[in-house]
């Protein structure tokens, strides 16, 4: 089952994300689809369909996440949820270097893999993305914080 979103709603998860993912910080303008509205927490495992429950992502992320909530961590064996745009610190859970998006922690290594943050085709396009300076993006300079939703 899928909520209907509505248009007010869309419009103020894309512009409290400043048209970027929240999970890999592509910028909507740069990428073939667009950005799209997603459940961090699905419909499925009964996130609810409200401002605090829906975050922007990229088609490549919000794909990749589907309606999954995590996954085993390798660094500790244990289940471990994915990064929540709502409550993480992006630079809390991940570091840039170059065109890597590298975790910090288990949250960032489950969220980094499932989301294929660093497959090679997503590489490859945040490098062109580098060289053009338009990743990060400069919104990203002032860094999107919990609590300013």
């Amino acid at each position: 089952m899928t909520t209907y979103i509505s248009v007010e709603l869309r419009t103020l998860v894309q512009t409290r994300a400043r048209g970027l993912c929240e999970y890999c910080l592509i910028h909507s303008r740069d990428t073939y689809v667009g950005c799209q509205v997603d459940h961090i927490i699905s419909e499925k495992h009964h996130g609810l369909t409200i401002a605090e429950n829906l975050a922007l992502a990229c088609a490549f992320c919000n794909r990749a996440k589907g309606s999954d909530i995590g996954s085993v961590a390798a660094t500790n064996g244990q289940f471990t949820r994915f990064f929540n745009p709502r409550t993480d610190a992006w630079l809390d859970h991940f570091a840039m270097q170059g065109a890597l998006i590298i975790p910090r922690t288990a949250v960032g290594e489950v969220t980094a893999l499932i989301l294929a943050f660093n497959s090679l085709d997503r590489l490859l396009e945040r490098q062109e993305l580098l060289a053009k300076r338009r990743y990060p993006p400069p919104e990203f300079v002032q860094p999107m914080v919990p609590g300013t939703n």
